[in-house]
């Protein structure tokens, strides 16, 4: 028996693994509603084990710290997250990269919307004492969905080059952004790879907005508001 990177099971099971899989299912599931009532702070194995009449060693024998459970909860998320941006975006043919960046943007919104606490534990809501792992889920993920992106972006960058800054090079951006840009898109050029920052700030803050509340004092229909500056932003770069 594995453990796939979702978090589910796979292959053959006995009975035990399949008890240890589903309890481990339901303290996660309890984890993410104690996030969504009461912030990031409110994640407690102790208050889990009581919620499931476990006793605190017995919940410690899946979850031995409260990181590790986080960290847990931060794996199911980015595997749910990267995998949701890349199959809208491969849903759409590579000949249209404007298509593929709407497509992208609009998946973010949705799965965002559809997940509001794994989207608030992910970006930017930080935990009070929590260290997340170096090189561990957030960092992979985060790492993953840059270079998607800055991917497509790469790829409408011949039609969107002469709308934007000709003056940008690489000590322009932090260190590590520009580490990581050339070893996985060697072939992407420092004004690129800005591009790909600015992209992502207009597809992420609308959507960090509407998560946060923001839009909907303002807004009548949030979605139509985001679609508009999806297109708006797919014209930005001359791929519409």
């Amino acid at each position: 028996m594995s453990i796939d990177e979702s978090g589910h099971a796979t292959g053959t099971m006995s009975r035990r693994e399949r008890l240890r899989v589903e309890t481990s299912r339901e303290i996660t599931t309890i984890a993410l509603r104690q996030l969504a009532e009461g912030g990031p702070g409110a994640i407690s194995l102790r208050g889990i084990a009581r919620e499931m009449g476990m006793t605190a060693r017995a919940i410690y024998s899946y979850f031995p710290t409260r990181d590790d459970l986080i960290t847990a909860l931060m794996s199911g998320i980015a595997a749910s997250l990267s995998q949701t941006l890349e199959t809208a975006t491969n849903a759409v043919p590579a000949t249209d990269p404007g298509g593929r960046l709407l497509a992208w943007g609009q998946a973010l919104r949705q799965w965002a919307l559809a997940h509001p606490e794994s989207f608030r534990l992910f970006y930017g809501h930080p935990i009070p004492g929590y260290r997340p792992p170096p090189g561990g889920p957030v960092d992979q993920t985060a790492r993953r969905v840059c270079r998607e992106l800055t991917r497509l972006v790469a790829v409408a960058w011949p039609r969107a080059r002469h709308l934007q800054p000709d003056d940008t090079s690489w000590s322009d951006l932090h260190p590590d952004y520009v580490a990581k840009i050339q070893e996985d898109l060697p072939d992407v050029p420092p004004a690129a790879a800005a591009l790909a920052l600015r992209v992502w700030g207009r597809m992420h803050g609308l959507v960090a907005l509407e998560i946060d509340g923001h839009i909907h004092p303002v807004a009548g229909n949030p979605a139509a508001l985001h679609h508009a500056e999806m297109l708006d932003l797919v014209r930005s770069l001359n791929l519409a």
